[in-house]
Formats: structure tokens, C-alpha cells, sequence
């Protein structure tokens, strides 16, 4: 039988919340160093972050999209059930990260809800191995690569203007600042508003609305995700810009442009490569690489080791309140 088009529009209206909070949660990764640093304030750095998200329509393809809607979970398994209790399990688990002000991944809560909504209907032989490797193995890298790339850019910039005055090197960088500011929202926008594009794609597949051999989603579903987490990076969360931008190390305009720059050049590999990453944890390795390449004492290792935490609970706590959510969406839909 036919998903009825109503449970469609309402998850979809619920699919593009999420992508809404994505842009909301996760808009310190890409505005909290220019802020903390002082190059821009915080509405204008937003509203940069925000059209840059919306511009990673024109730079990037859908490879991450395609990784997601159809590399992780058996096509075959999902249902209108299944993207609810993914989509509950993920906004919740947003929403407990926002309120403590945690830099958690916005991506593997996806994840985790399509994992343990699909486990719950089906078991571990509804998951693709070989996309979800790919995944995880990415949840240790990504922040492995921002932290190796923070440092060295770090390390060359300093080498660099060895000779030149602070005064000198703060005037350049607070303008360099803004280009990395820029880049780091751009691959942002192409990598985290795809995974929505996903499961959309994913329900209008089950539902019979688009064909499983389809090689891209329906454009306005593209736009529509590309708008919302846009819409929610304007929007900004407040909360998480504090812990990144000043909690984690103290940045100057060139720890943030080395930060920034680190992280992008990391998006940019992971876009081209369709790999779904998350930009939370590859600017906070980046961060966190920074601040070690001037000393190891510049970085609040106490407060870097509660977000590590929240990285290792994200999957799990996501897919369980989404096993959850499932059963409950299979009582009332």
C-alpha cells in the first residue's frame, strides 16, 4: 500500500527541521574562530556562513547524497516508519547537545537514527557494511586530519612571518579570516545539507514517488535542503559558538584563518569524494591542532575530552531513541 501524501509532507516538513537545526547547531564550526577572533560580529558572520552554505549548491555534485541514500542502510527496508524514528532520534539528540552547549555531530546523529530505526525493523542484516566502514572509519580521521592540517598550517604561517610584527600579521590574517571563514561554510553546505537530501530521497523511493534508479533526487529537493540549513545557520546557535570559539583554546585571527583553512581543505577532500564527514569534528581537531602547535598548554584538554565523549554517544544514544521512535511511529501513522 501507498504511503499516504500526507505522512509524506509531514516527514518532509520534519525532514527539513532537521536540516534546519543542522544549519543551527552546527553554524559554530564555521562562525565561532572568526567571532571569538573578533573579525566579525556575530550576526555578520552568520549571515556570511549562511550564504556560503546555499553557494555549496554551485561548487559541489551530490556524491555525499547518493553515499547516504543508498551505501548505508538496504533500500529495501526503508519506509515512512523507519525516516521518522531516523529524523526523532537525530532532532533529539540535537537538541540535548544545543542545550549543554556540546559540539556533536549532526551527521552521525543521522546516522545513528537510521541505523537503529533499521535495526529495529528489520535487524543488523539491514545495514551496508561497506558504507557504514567507510563512515566510522571518517568519525576517527576527520578530526585526526583537521589536527594534522591545523598544526602545519600553524607551523608554516608562523614560519612564515617569523619576521614580521604581531600588529602586521593581525591586520593580514583578520582579512585572510574571512576567505577561510567563507571556504569552511561552503564545504559545509555541501557536505551536511546532502545527508537530508538523503533521506528525503530515501522516503520518495519507498513511497513510490521517485524510482529507485533515479541518479539524483528531484531538484526541489535540492533546493529545499540547500534553503533550510542556510535558514538555520542565520539563525545560529549561541550556545556552541561559546564552547568552540573560547572554551576549547584561545584563537587569534591567525589560529582562526589556520583553523578554518584546515577544516575546509578537509571538506573539500570529503566532497569530492562522497564521503559523509562531520564538520564538527574536523574544525575541533583543527582548533585543537592549532592550539598545540603553540603550546600544549594552550589547549583545554579537559573540555576537548568532554566533546570526545559526546562523539562516542552520539551513534548509539541517536539509534536508540530512534528504535524507540520507530515503534512509537508504527502504533500512531
Amino acid at each position: 500500500m501507498q504511503t499516504s501524501l500526507y505522512v509524506i509532507i509531514l516527514l518532509v516538513t520534519l525532514a527539513l527541521l532537521f536540516d534546519f537545526m543542522n544549519g543551527f547547531h552546527d553554524a559554530a564550526n564555521a562562525i565561532a574562530t572568526v567571532v571569538s577572533t573578533g573579525v566579525l560580529r556575530p550576526g555578520q558572520a552568520v549571515a556570511l556562513a549562511a550564504i556560503f552554505n546555499v553557494l555549496a549548491f554551485f561548487v559541489f555534485n551530490l556524491s555525499v547524497a547518493k553515499t547516504i541514500g543508498k551505501g548505508t542502510i538496504d533500500p529495501a527496508v526503508i519506509d515512512h516508519y523507519v525516516v521518522f524514528g531516523a529524523l526523532v532520534g537525530a532532532i533529539f539528540w540535537n537538541l540535548v547537545t544545543w542545550y549543554f552547549g556540546i559540539p556533536s555531530s549532526s551527521s552521525h546523529a543521522l546516522i545513528g537514527g537510521l541505523i537503529g530505526a533499521a535495526v529495529a525493523k528489520e535487524g543488523t542484516s539491514a545495514l551496508i557494511s561497506a558504507g557504514l566502514i567507510k563512515i566510522i572509519t571518517f568519525i576517527v580521521l576527520s578530526p585526526l586530519i583537521g589536527f594534522l592540517l591545523g598544526s602545519l598550517l600553524m607551523l608554516l604561517v608562523s614560519w612564515i612571518f617569523v619576521k614580521s610584527t604581531p600588529l602586521k600579521v593581525d591586520k593580514w590574517f583578520r582579512r585572510l579570516q574571512l576567505v577561510s571563514a567563507s571556504a569552511f561554510s561552503l564545504g559545509h553546505g555541501g557536505n551536511d545539507a546532502q545527508k537530508t537530501m538523503a533521506i528525503i530521497w530515501m522516503l520518495l523511493i519507498a513511497a513510490g514517488y521517485c524510482s529507485k534508479n533515479d541518479p539524483l533526487p528531484p531538484m526541489w529537493v535540492v533546493y529545499s535542503c540547500y534553503a533550510a540549513i542556510g535558514f538555520g545557520t542565520l539563525f545560529g546557535g549561541w550556545r556552541i559558538v561559546k564552547t568552540m570559539g573560547q572554551k576549547i583554546t584561545k584563537l587569534k585571527p591567525v589560529g582562526g584563518f589556520c583553523a578554518e583553512g584546515a577544516g575546509a581543505l578537509t571538506l573539500l577532500f570529503a566532497n569530492l569524494s562522497g564521503i559523509p564527514v562531520s564538520t564538527t569534528h574536523t574544525i575541533t581537531g583543527a582548533i585543537v591542532g592549532v592550539g598545540s602547535a603553540q603550546k600544549m598548554s594552550a589547549v583545554r584538554w579537559g573540555v576537548a575530552g568532554n566533546i570526545v565523549w559526546a562523539w562516542v554517544l552520539t551513534i548509539p544514544a541517536s539509534a536508540f531513541v530512534a528504535a524507540i521512535s520507530w515503534w512509537v511511529g508504527t502504533k500512531i501513522m
